[in-house]
C-alpha cells in the first residue's frame, strides 16, 4: 500500500510551470479580440495575472482572465467569484468557449510552428520532476498525465525534456471528458485496484470531483502546493481525512515517503 502501481499527474501546476506562456498567449488572443490596446500596456497586469491563475480551469479562460483584470476587477473579486465573472463576460462580449478555445489553441500551434524554441522556453519543468518521472517509469509503475491542456502541446514539452511515455497514456483536452471520468476509465482498462492509483493534482476542485465517486473513493489524493493554488487550499487539505498535502520536496523522493493519512475510505472493489 506504500508505493502506487499507477501514478496520475496533472501536467500544468505540477509537472511544469507555465505561466509566462501562459500571459504571453493571453496577450496575443487579447489583442486579438480587443486590439484598443498595445502589447507593452497590457504588461502591468502580468503579476495580477499569476497571482489570479489558480481560478482558471481550461485554457480558453485566460484572455477573459485578462480581461476581467483590465476591467478593473480586483483580485479578491476574481477569487471570489471567477466562474459569475467569465460568464457575464461571454455574455456581454459576444464570446463562447469554443471560439476561444480554438483562438488560444490556434496561437500556441502557430508558435511552435513558426518559432519551437521561443515557445519551449516560456516553460519550465519544476525542478526535479523530470528524473522522478524517468525513474518511476524504469520502476515499472504507469505513467498516465491527465490534462487539460491540449495533448499535443504536452507532448512537445516532454519531448524537450526526454520523456516519452507509451500510446493512450497522455489524456489531454482532447479526451473531452472529466478527470474522474478519465479515472474511472483507467481503473476499469487496467483492472488495477483504486487504492494502487495515486493521483497528484494542484487544483484542489479537481482532487474533490475524484473524491466524489463512490469507484474511486480508494485513490490516494494529492494536491501539489506548488502548483496554482492558494493558501487557503492548502489550510483546507489540512482538515480534509482523504486528501493529502504533497511538497516538491517530497514528490521527489521514494513513493515510502510520501504523506498519506491512514483513514481513507475502502474502495468498493476491495469490499
Amino acid at each position: 500500500m506504500n508505493e502506487p502501481s499507477l501514478l496520475a499527474l496533472d501536467f500544468d501546476g505540477v509537472l511544469c510551470n507555465g505561466l509566462r506562456e501562459y500571459f504571453q498567449t493571453s496577450k496575443k488572443v487579447y489583442l486579438e479580440i480587443w486590439p484598443q490596446k498595445s502589447s507593452s500596456e497590457l504588461e502591468k497586469y502580468a503579476e495580477s495575472f499569476y497571482r489570479v491563475r489558480p481560478v482558471v480551469e481550461t485554457g480558453w479562460e485566460m484572455p477573459l482572465l485578462l480581461r476581467a483584470l483590465v476591467l478593473g476587477k480586483s483580485e479578491e473579486e476574481i477569487f471570489q467569484d471567477w466562474r459569475g465573472i467569465f460568464t457575464q463576460l461571454l455574455v456581454e462580449e459576444k464570446l463562447n468557449s469554443v471560439d476561444l478555445a480554438f483562438k488560444v489553441d490556434n496561437f500556441r500551434d502557430s508558435q511552435i510552428d513558426s518559432n519551437l524554441e521561443e515557445w519551449l522556453s516560456l516553460h519550465q519543468f519544476y525542478p526535479g520532476v523530470s528524473i522522478k518521472i524517468k525513474e518511476t517509469l524504469q520502476s515499472g509503475v504507469y505513467i498516465y498525465i491527465i490534462t487539460t491542456k491540449e495533448g499535443r502541446f504536452v507532448e512537445r514539452l516532454l519531448e524537450k525534456e526526454g520523456i516519452t511515455l507509451p500510446p493512450g497514456y497522455l489524456k489531454g483536452k482532447e479526451v473531452k471528458q472529466p478527470k474522474p471520468q478519465t479515472l474511472l476509465n483507467l481503473v476499469q482498462t487496467t483492472g488495477i485496484n483504486p487504492e494502487k492509483i495515486w493521483f497528484v493534482e494542484d487544483r484542489l476542485e479537481a482532487l474533490k470531483a475524484v473524491q466524489k465517486e463512490e469507484q474511486l473513493k480508494g485513490v490516494k489524493l494529492f494536491l501539489a502546493d506548488w502548483g496554482y493554488n492558494l493558501a487557503q487550499m492548502r489550510d483546507d487539505v489540512s482538515k480534509d481525512a482523504q486528501i493529502n498535502l504533497l511538497s516538491l520536496k517530497e514528490f521527489r523522493t521514494a513513493f515510502l515517503t510520501w504523506p498519506i493519512k491512514q483513514d481513507v475510505r475502502p474502495s468498493e472493489t476491495s469490499r
